[in-house]
């Protein structure tokens, strides 16, 4: 299973971008899907999640200015980030659990990241 990173880039304060991570593979299904990210100097922090049923959660730094939202179909969870701030820049990281087969067991995996810089 590997997940890939998207969507990420330079972008003014105040400004959008929509993050996406599309998940390929043998794999019999994903539960939670979140998104992390990590500040040059800072430890990776949770930014938002949504589980299998589409219950979201979100750091509280985003709330109100970031969504997360999934695509089961596509394997694919989004981010949708308006209103950025230069605090927001940061390496954005996927991270999925996913169920395998033949064990049904569940695995995490994470995503290569992606870069968002907001100008000040």
């Amino acid at each position: 299973v590997q997940l890939q990173a998207s969507g990420g880039g330079l972008v003014q304060a105040g400004g959008s971008l929509t993050l996406s991570c599309v998940a390929s593979g043998t794999f019999v299904g994903i539960n939670a899907m979140h998104w992390y990210r990590q500040a040059p100097g800072k430890q990776r922090e949770l930014v938002a999640t949504i589980t299998s049923g589409g219950v979201t959660n979100y750091a509280d730094s985003v709330k109100g200015r970031f969504t997360i939202s999934r695509d089961n179909d596509k394997d694919t969870v989004y981010l949708q980030m308006n209103n950025l701030k230069p605090e927001d820049t940061a390496v954005y990281y996927c991270r999925f659990t996913v169920t395998r087969v033949p064990s049904y067991y569940n695995y995490i995996y994470w995503g290569q990241g992606t870069q968002v810089t907001v100008s000040s």
